[in-house]
């Protein structure tokens, strides 16, 4: 995971090169050096300096949350020339376009919760409104391992989550065999059956006060191990 993460820092600095004139290379540093450990930062910055939007020199001097659902975040990328839309997660980085355009896929605004486009196109119209993206280990309403906002439910697996049953991490208590009768889950069928148990019970949402005192690397644990 660390070594995932120093990776990513080093292409993103070599990218850097081709990208970020002399004068501009030390705020495109510092932006670095903010997100250095910051998984959901450094993909969107390894992936703007990958592939330059413009295809000319340019550099991420913020970011900005549009909205986040669910660990998948819409964040604002404000550069020197343009405000670029990226939607992203654990699992990869899609760029949605210019924040000037003021447009997105309707799927994606039935996502975030957007009743009309209109409503998206009025947030883009005062950027400088939204919150500044924080490393997701310093926000608190926010899980460090499946990012589920405070409210939400976490993912399924994510190590954070709470037992409802005896309040002890859910993937490491027992009670996913007590329910189900079983000493072991060994198949997909199985797994199914005790989230839906789970759901019928109760899940606990995601709160602050759960977050551990340790970092949380964010892997997935398999019910059945």
């Amino acid at each position: 995971m660390l070594e995932d993460l120093v990776k990513k820092r080093a292409y993103i600095r070599e990218a850097m090169d081709y990208a970020v004139g002399e004068e501009d290379r030390a705020e495109a540093e510092d932006l670095l050096d903010i997100y250095h450990e910051d998984r959901i930062g450094l993909t969107l910055l390894q992936e703007f300096y990958s592939y330059l939007p413009e295809a000319r020199e340019d550099w991420v001097r913020e970011i900005r949350v549009v909205n986040r659902h669910r660990g998948i975040f819409l964040l604002a990328a404000f550069t020197s020339r343009d405000r670029y839309l990226y939607l992203v997660s654990d699992e990869g980085l899609e760029l949605q376009g210019s924040m000037s355009d003021g447009y997105l896929a309707e799927e994606l605004l039935d996502f975030f919760g957007y009743e009309r486009a209109e409503a998206f196109a009025a947030v883009c119209e005062t950027p400088e409104s939204l919150a500044v993206y924080e490393p997701v280990r310093l926000d608190e309403d926010i899980c460090p391992a499946c990012h589920a906002v405070t409210g939400e439910l976490h993912e399924l697996g994510c190590p954070v989550e709470l037992c409802p049953w005896c309040g002890g991490q859910l993937i490491h208590c027992t009670c996913r065999y007590d329910q189900l009768g079983l000493d072991a889950i060994s198949s997909e069928e199985e797994l199914l059956q005790f989230e839906a148990i789970l759901g019928e019970y109760g899940r606990i949402p995601y709160a602050p006060e759960q977050r551990p005192n340790f970092a949380v690397d964010g892997s997935e644990e398999e019910f059945g191990e």
